[in-house]
Formats: C-alpha cells, structure tokens, sequence
C-alpha cells in the first residue's frame, strides 16, 4: 500500500482506494507529496515531523515522484493529483452534508472559488473562509473561526512550505476531519488559471503547462533534481 521514498511512505494504489481508506482514520493530514514539498520535509524537523506522523498520508502528486518510486523499483500505480482529491472530498461532502472551509489565496479569487463551487455543488455546506494573507505566528481569530466553523475538511492553499506549517502547527488543536494543503488550486476553481489539456495530464506533463502559464515556477523545478539526486544516493546505499 505504500513505496518507501527516503524518509517518506507514499500511498501506492489508487485515487479511489485511497479515498477509501483515509476513511478509517479520526484526523487525516493528506500531503501533496511533490518533489518540492517532499523535499522541504527533508529540510525542516518541524515540517518532517508532520510528514512521517501517523494521521498523515502522502500521495504521490509529481512525476518526479511517480518517477522517483520507479528508481527504486517500487513503482506507484498512479500520479494521484492533490486537485482531483479534493474535488472528490468537495463531492463528497456535497453529497453527504458535511461542510468545508477554504483558507488562503488573495480575498478576490476566495470568493470566486466559492461562488464557482457553489454553482457545481449547490448543496455544498461552506462553513467558513479566509483569505491566506494573516500572519501565521499572530492568527488566533481564525484558528477560533475554524473551531467555530467545525468543517469536516479543511483546505489551506498558501503554498509550500506555509500551508504545510500551518497545518503541522494547528491541526492538534482544530476539529476538522481531514486537512489538506492544496496549494494553487483555489486558483483553479476560481477561473484565474485554466488546468492543463487532459491530454496533457494524462502523459504527466501538467507541470509543464503550468510553468508555460506561470514561468515564475520554473525557480520551484529545481527541487525536482536534488530530490531524485537524494532518491539516487539512497539506493544505491541499500543496493
């Protein structure tokens, strides 16, 4: 069910049987687990603790990733992508009554991603919502919002490393059921930025649309290389 990646277990299976079976658990952290949020594990106790803890599960979110467990033999079955897991929780909680909050992105493009999952699940609860532009060490008003709120997910989209720290920091003392960095994807849901072709996401090459989208990225890719480098090394040592 999971291929060991350096310091991480990575779920191995499916997107479905994946969603099935964060079920069996009271919290669930779910990690976006691409090369650079991986790799800033590797780097930061803090966030290294909260990657390898119990409650939390990494899906393999990157071809690097998916790659990476090729190097090692132990091959993923599939690039499960953050955005499609939490639109099958957004799904979810849609049809089963359960409620979300949305915390992060700029406060024009949070109410448009509210407005626009709204109109695809009518039904859907939003308890809450804030944008991410807070200071995370001077943040109790919305730390008391969520717990007011009670959602069954949250979904922080601050980017790597800061949401990822948000969560490591609060999620002991927050309600929710599951939570998950989600990064850009508020972006996404809102209508600013368009996902890649499905042809494009089908050869794993969703990475390259965005960076032809946004070239600011390009900076993010070289994590993807000292990864592999890491993953390269550790294989040979146990080889």
């Amino acid at each position: 069910m999971f291929t060991r990646i350096l310091e991480y277990d990575v779920f191995n299976r499916s997107k479905l049987e994946f969603l099935n079976y964060i079920e069996k658990f009271s919290k669930v952290n779910i990690v976006s687990g691409n090369p650079e949020i991986l790799y800033n594990g590797l780097n930061d106790s803090r966030l290294l603790r909260s990657f390898t803890s119990k409650s939390t599960v990494i899906i393999p979110d990157g071809m690097g990733t998916v790659l990476a467990s090729k190097m090692l033999k132990l091959p993923v079955k599939e690039k499960i992508a953050g955005i499609d897991v939490m639109e099958s929780l957004i799904k979810k909680c849609s049809e089963e009554g359960k409620s979300i909050y949305l915390l992060g992105a700029r406060q024009d493009i949070l109410e448009d991603c509210i407005k626009n999952l709204l109109n695809k699940y009518p039904n859907l609860n939003i308890s809450g919502s804030h944008n991410g532009y807070f200071d995370l060490n001077n943040c109790e008003d919305i730390i008391q919002d969520v717990k007011k709120s009670e959602p069954y997910v949250l979904f922080v989209a601050m980017g790597a490393p800061r949401q990822d720290i948000f969560i490591a920091e609060n999620m002991d003392r927050l309600p929710c059921k599951v939570y998950m960095g989600v990064g850009g994807s508020f972006d996404v849901f809102s209508g600013k930025i368009k996902r890649a072709p499905a042809w494009m996401i089908r050869l794993g090459l969703e990475w390259l649309y965005r960076v032809f989208k946004e070239p600011w990225r390009i900076k993010r890719l070289s994590s993807i290389p000292k990864f592999l480098f890491k993953v390269i090394v550790y294989s040979k040592k146990f080889n």
